[in-house]
C-alpha cells in the first residue's frame, strides 16, 4: 500500500514539481494551497506524512498554525517544514510546534526524499513490532510502551514527536551515561545540526515540565551531550 504525503505549498510550479517528484517515488500525493483547503481536508483523513510550507500567500504564518493544530489532533504524524524561510529563529519554531525537520528550499530532490525515508523507515520500525512482545522501559517515575510509542511520566501522558520519542529512549537506555549529537541522531534515525538537537530536547524538557514543574531529569553535559537522571537514585 502506497504511502500517502500531503503538500502544503501556495506557489504552483513549486507544488507540482514537488508532487511529480514524489509520484516518481511511489507516494501518494495530495496537495494544497492554503491553510483553510488543508486543514478541512485532515478533519476527514490524515495522510502518512505532511509537508508544510511556512508561508501561504498572504497567510504569512500558516504553515506553522497547520503544524499546531495537526500536533494537537495526532501527536506521532510526521510532519517536515519545506520553506525558503532560512532563518534560525523560524527553524526553532518550527520545532517548537511539533514538526520532526525543517528543511529549506534549496535542498537537493535526492536529499528531500532520504530525509523522509529516514522519517518513513522510523515509524514502519515501530509499525512492525505490533505483532512482537511489547518492550516496556520503567525508570522510575517514567514509563516507556516501546512498540505503542508512548510515554507516561508519574502516570502523566507526555505525546512525542517521533524524533523526539527516539531521542529520549536513546537517553533512558543507560541513565547517567552521556549521549552526544551525533548518538541523538543516530536514535533518531536522521541528520540535524546542534541547534535542532537543541531544540528537540528542550521541548521534551518542556513537555515534561508541563505535567511536573520539578521534572529535572534530562540534564546537560556541556561540550558533550546529554544524560538521564533516574529519579529512583
Amino acid at each position: 500500500m502506497k504511502r500517502k504525503i500531503a503538500i502544503i505549498e501556495d506557489e504552483p510550479a513549486i507544488r507540482a514539481n514537488y508532487c511529480d517528484a514524489l509520484t516518481k517515488y511511489g507516494y501518494e500525493v495530495v496537495d494544497f494551497d492554503n491553510r483553510v483547503d488543508a486543514l478541512n481536508h485532515f478533519e476527514h483523513s490524515l495522510p502518512d506524512l505532511v509537508i508544510i510550507d511556512v508561508g501561504l500567500g498572504d497567510d504569512v504564518e500558516g504553515g506553522f498554525e497547520i503544524c499546531r493544530q495537526l500536533r494537537v489532533k495526532s501527536p506521532e504524524l510526521p510532519m517536515i517544514f519545506l520553506t525558503a524561510r532560512d532563518s534560525e529563529f523560524d527553524q526553532i519554531l518550527g520545532l517548537k510546534l511539533g514538526a520532526d525537520d525543517y528543511l529549506t528550499k534549496d535542498i537537493t530532490l535526492p536529499h528531500m526524499m532520504a530525509r523522509i525515508v529516514a522519517l518513513f523507515r522510523r515509524v514502519e520500525a515501530m509499525q512492525s513490532n505490533i505483532q512482537k512482545h511489547e518492550e516496556q522501559l520503567s525508570r522510575g517515575s517514567l514509563d516507556i510502551n516501546v512498540d505503542r510509542m508512548s510515554v507516561a511520566w508519574k502516570s502523566h501522558s507526555i505525546d512525542l514527536t517521533v524524533t523526539e520519542f527516539w531521542m529520549l529512549h536513546a537517553l533512558i537506555k543507560h541513565p547517567g551515561h552521556v549521549k552526544n549529537r551525533t548518538q541523538l541522531m543516530d536514535a533518531a534515525n536522521t541528520v540535524l545540526d546542534d541547534n535542532t538537537i537543541t531544540s528537540h530536547i528542550k521541548r521534551i524538557r518542556k513537555k515534561f515540565i508541563a505535567v511536573d514543574p520539578s521534572f529535572d531529569n534530562i540534564q546537560t553535559a556541556y561540550g558533550m551531550g546529554y544524560r538521564w537522571k533516574s529519579d529512583s537514585a
